[in-house]
């Protein structure tokens, strides 16, 4: 028997797109299923066309809050409530195959070690130019196995929320999303992934998501690039210190790598030297440590290397540079950017 799947979808003010979501979800091939939709505080018509869409499908329970209580408080509660034992996240704007559910649920019961599963993500571009949207979903959708989501969990967040399929139980045990200045998607995947919870992705496209500018992502201050840096640097500081490491040498040394990496000083770890390949910086002293040739790294005899070089291609190259010196990721480096 098929296991009963619930899906959480928190809706505000997306009265333009709610009707395709719903009716994505409404032809899910899987059998057993329920969606709750908590009605965030909508002050356009999100609600009466959320009722319209779904009056006669007991499938769908409907539950309305007058006033905007935010995104944590509307996951949780979709957590408290639900009865399945697979939670699948959807937004109020997205698009989900017909065979999503049945899918991630059953390579979920297939997969008993796994506690999250995702997939391929397209996206449907809004007003915005979508070019960093975009390159984030293709990089999203190179990295699929457990062992890339997990050596890759500091560059960004490692899967797209309203894609994932997870263990009810796990989350809950871990105390549900947290509610905080952060990113609350992110946040869960890395502590979920301290904790020792593997994710992986089907190969299969099994959501649309789209990209507007109202998203939460664009708008609230949790989200800011700022903001998510501080995240990664706390746990990335933890997974460092468990390993014994307290002093790294960071790859980056201008000024966005530098104010990504001391993020780590608040949490314990120091910096004792820069990286780099650029002419101009190399063989100076920034913030009062030397900056080394990085394409010397293996005559430099180098603490643990963490790259805060997040640009376009850059960070490939320098991934590749390392491991052509025959340093191994986790082991003598990470990318955090």
């Amino acid at each position: 028997m098929r296991p009963f799947v619930s899906v959480v979808l928190p809706v505000h003010n997306v009265q333009a797109h709610i009707s395709e979501t719903l009716d994505s979800l409404a032809r899910q091939t899987h059998a057993d299923f329920e969606v709750i939709v908590i009605n965030d505080g909508s002050e356009d018509g999100t609600l009466s066309e959320v009722h319209r869409c779904v009056r006669n499908d007991p499938r769908f329970v409907v539950v309305d809050w007058p006033d905007n209580r935010g995104i944590v408080a509307a996951l949780n509660y979709g957590l408290s409530v639900a009865r399945g034992e697979f939670i699948a996240r959807m937004d109020g704007d997205d698009l989900c195959h017909p065979q999503r559910l049945a899918l991630q649920s059953d390579f979920l019961i297939r997969n008993p070690g796994i506690g999250l599963v995702s997939s391929q993500v397209g996206f449907l571009s809004g007003a915005l130019d979508g070019r960093g949207f975009a390159r984030y979903v293709w990089w999203l959708n190179q990295n699929c196995d457990a062992a890339s989501i997990f050596r890759y969990r500091f560059v960004d967040a490692p899967v797209a929320h309203p894609s994932v399929m997870f263990r009810r139980q796990l989350v809950m045990d871990l105390g549900g999303y947290l509610d905080g200045p952060f990113p609350e998607d992110y946040e869960l995947w890395l502590r979920l992934l301290e904790s020792g919870v593997r994710m992986v992705k089907l190969p299969q496209l099994l959501l649309h998501w789209r990209d507007r500018p109202e998203r939460l992502t664009r708008t609230h201050a949790r989200y800011h690039i700022d903001q998510v840096n501080q995240l990664k640097a706390k746990y990335l500081a933890r997974w460092l210190q468990k390993r014994g490491v307290s002093r790294i040498w960071v790859w980056g040394a201008g000024k966005t790598s530098r104010k990504r990496a001391n993020y780590l000083c608040d949490h314990g770890i120091e910096i004792g030297a820069f990286l780099d390949i650029d002419g101009k910086k190399i063989g100076q002293t920034v913030q009062g440590r030397p900056v080394y040739d990085g394409r010397r790294i293996c005559d430099l005899k180098s603490e643990f290397v963490v790259s805060y070089v997040g640009s376009h291609g850059a960070r490939e190259e320098i991934e590749r540079l390392l491991l052509r010196e025959g340093l191994l990721p986790e082991q003598d480096f990470l990318l955090a950017a």
